[in-house]
């Protein structure tokens, strides 16, 4: 039976490298993958997984009321799909998350998502939330904070470098926004700027 598998990390672990690295090793098998990355991430072009060591590949974008069962089955439809790969899986809603279950379940396709566990303010994004509950298989994909730890949190920064404490969830941005830092070093970044955590 085929399984829902999540990646999860801060930023900077390679998440998008592993997503095109899985998806060679099918299409140079013979197997095809169906790509798909969230319309609002628009870092790299619409429609485009890019990984910042230089790769890429063009995907299918869905946004945040898109049916992916639907979507999924239209293209098996027309072409034998042999895993589907989703980036940015943070960005999905909860029923996105069930969808992709029912496309394990119900038409015996492996999905595996790659996203981030949490925002940069130490909560939980709603897909990575519920990836992390109904996920058949979790695996972390781990980043290094600049003491050499293992980075779990992500930290937002302003033009000058500044920890930003509050704001939207979802800005998006690249190594110019998000520093990936160990637990420490989130929460001295948070006390160093008199902003309350709990």
């Amino acid at each position: 039976m085929a399984k829902l598998y999540f990646y999860y990390s801060s930023m900077n672990a390679g998440k998008s490298t592993s997503l095109l690295q899985s998806s060679h090793n099918y299409r140079e098998r013979g197997m095809s993958t169906l790509l798909l990355c969230p319309k609002l991430d628009n870092r790299y072009g619409q429609g485009r997984i890019t990984s910042r060591l230089g790769i890429e590949e063009e995907a299918i974008t869905f946004d945040q009321h898109e049916d992916l069962l639907q979507l999924v089955t239209r293209h098996q439809d027309s072409q034998a799909i042999h895993c589907v790969m989703i980036d940015e899986a943070q960005f999905l809603k909860k029923e996105q998350v069930y969808q992709l279950g029912r496309v394990c379940d119900e038409i015996n396709i492996p999905v595996l998502a790659y996203g981030l566990r949490t925002d940069f303010q130490g909560e939980s994004f709603e897909g990575s939330q519920y990836l992390l509950s109904w996920a058949d298989n979790l695996k972390e994909l781990k980043a290094i904070c600049h003491c050499g730890s293992k980075a779990t949190m992500v930290l937002r920064i302003d033009a000058d470098g500044q920890v930003v404490t509050r704001g939207k969830q979802v800005e998006i941005g690249g190594n110019d926004q998000y520093v990936s830092v160990c637990r420490k070093h989130f929460h001295q970044s948070y006390s160093n700027n008199n902003s309350a955590r709990y």
